[in-house]
Order: structure tokens, then C-alpha cells, then sequence
């Protein structure tokens, strides 16, 4: 014969165990869905490849975006923008200036124009011939066509100095891009989540260097039925819940920011085959994290 054995609890011990049960699960039970949270995470790549010179994040510490948190060497590059800048330099001393290299020609013009007015009233009072005022005419004329071949001369060497000297300047740019590009730089705010790399070591265009979130504003991704899709909507607000151990659970004002149009089968998280035979909706819902959130967690929404 089995025995049956009693146990007696005490009412003020009972008490305790209801309430330590209610503290991690809602009131009234009336959660909509449950999903994780999750945040906007950004793999931070180096631009450059050669050796990291300085790499200030650390994990868990906090950067803000456009922050410069390290650098790859650009000795190379810096002297590569050095010796175009002296190219341009170059160039642009042998651009010449038009009116000092052609102010002697232009005087010759003047002194024989005036010689030949001056002739020119002599023939008229019947005291020189026309000989003397073409030989100065002629010469008149050698003189233009040399100015204007000395003006086309110059234009011709200055065009050919400036575009070399824009040439020069379009690699500087270049060479400036790459000089950015050695900064390594984190696109948003938020906190470094992992390290992949130190100062010193060898690095390539494309190889991670750090993982950075923000986890300020985070989301949390939850799955809905087919009939409560037509509860919600984009902007909706709605209230969000994390678990806080023993004191039960925080609560965030939420906003629908994003809802799938495609039902997939529930995530395999969910063991139960009949919940996995289901189709559920995805949907996230933005709020303001206020520290206590982590990634990865398990939250409830309610509509």
C-alpha cells in the first residue's frame, strides 16, 4: 500500500510563491506577443589597408558618430601629397605673363606708329617721300604679326602648365581621400560591442575592426497571428515589456515602426508543433531604451 504523504504550507509561505510567480508573468495575462530585442548593430571595416596606428575603442565604451577612434599609417600617403603639391608648384612656375613678355614688342609698335605720323605730316608739307612711310609701315606690321604670334606663344604654355598643374591637384584629391580614408571613424552613436583588432597589427580594406550598436533606440521583434494583424498598424503606439528578475518587469511606451507583408512559419525558438505549424507575421517596435534592455532578451508587447 502506497503511503500518502501531506504538506502543510503555511499562509503567509504560499502568499510569497503566488506572488513570485505573478511578479514574472503580466497580471491579467493579456500580453499580444513576445519576440527579443534587438538594436541597429554596424560592423565597422577599415577603408585602408596597412598597419593600424591607433585604435581607441574599447568594448562596451561609448563613441559618437563622425568621432575619429583611430588611424592607419599614412606616411606614403602623406608623402605622395607632398610631392604632387611641389609638381603643382612646378607647373605653375612656368606660367608666364603676357603683358611683361610682350611690353617690349608693344613699345617698338608704339615708337614706329608715332615715326609714322610724323612722316606722314612730312609728306604732306612736301618734305619726305612715301618710301620712308612704308619701310615704317612694314615694319609696323612684322611687329603685330610678332606680337600676336608671342601672345599665342604664351597662351599656348600657360594652357599646358595650368592643366598640368589641375592634373596634380586632381591626384592631391585623391591622395586626400585616401588620407581620409585612413581614419577609422564609427557611423553612429552608440557602444562597442566587440573588438576584433588592436594598434599595431596589419590590416585590409573590408577587414572588420569593431562592432558598434545603439542601444538607445532599440526594437524589439516579436511575431503576430493573422488575426491580430489587423489590430496594429505603422506609428501605432502600444506598450512594451522586459523582464527585470525578481522585481517582474519594466514597462516602454513602444511604437510600431515596421510590419512584414509576408507570414512565415514561427521561428524555431518556438519548440511546440503546434505553434510551429502556425503562420506568423513579424512585426518591431521602436522604443527608448533606458539602459536595462540588453540584446538578445526576451520582451511582450501589448497592443
Amino acid at each position: 500500500m502506497k503511503k500518502i504523504r501531506w504538506i502543510y504550507i503555511l499562509p503567509a509561505v504560499a502568499g510569497a510563491a503566488l506572488m513570485s510567480v505573478a511578479s514574472c508573468k503580466d497580471a491579467d495575462g493579456t500580453n499580444d506577443a513576445s519576440g527579443t530585442f534587438e538594436a541597429t548593430e554596424v560592423m565597422v571595416s577599415s577603408e585602408a589597408s596597412g598597419r593600424i596606428v591607433s585604435l581607441e575603442v574599447n568594448e562596451g565604451g561609448v563613441i559618437s558618430a563622425g568621432a575619429v577612434c583611430g588611424m592607419v599609417d599614412t606616411v606614403q600617403l602623406s608623402l605622395q601629397k607632398r610631392q604632387l603639391e611641389a609638381g603643382v608648384k612646378a607647373a605653375l612656375s612656368r606660367i608666364r605673363d603676357a603683358e611683361t613678355q610682350t611690353a617690349y614688342i608693344r613699345e617698338q609698335i608704339g615708337i614706329n606708329r608715332r615715326e609714322a605720323e610724323r612722316v606722314r605730316r612730312l609728306i604732306e608739307a612736301d618734305a619726305a617721300n612715301t618710301k620712308q612711310l612704308d619701310d615704317i609701315n612694314a615694319s609696323i606690321s612684322l611687329l603685330e604679326t610678332q606680337l600676336s604670334a608671342t601672345e599665342a606663344d604664351i597662351a599656348q604654355n600657360n594652357t599646358i602648365a595650368e592643366a598640368e598643374a589641375a592634373s596634380y591637384r586632381a591626384q592631391i584629391a585623391q591622395v586626400e581621400e585616401s588620407l581620409r580614408r585612413c581614419r577609422i571613424v564609427s557611423p553612429i552613436d552608440g557602444t562597442v560591442l566587440l573588438k576584433y583588432a588592436e594598434a599595431g597589427e596589419l590590416t585590409a580594406a573590408g577587414k572588420p575592426l569593431f562592432k558598434v550598436a545603439d542601444l538607445t533606440d532599440m526594437n524589439l521583434r516579436a511575431y503576430i497571428t493573422a488575426s491580430q494583424l489587423t489590430r496594429i498598424k505603422l506609428g501605432q503606439k502600444v506598450r512594451v515589456f522586459a523582464d527585470s528578475g525578481e522585481k517582474g518587469v519594466r514597462e516602454y511606451e513602444g511604437t510600431v515602426s515596421w510590419i512584414s507583408d509576408q507570414a512565415e512559419f514561427t521561428p524555431k525558438t518556438i519548440q511546440t508543433r503546434d505553434e510551429r505549424a502556425n503562420l506568423v507575421y513579424a512585426i518591431k517596435v521602436s522604443f527608448v531604451n533606458d539602459g536595462y534592455v540588453k540584446i538578445g532578451m526576451y520582451g511582450d508587447v501589448r497592443f
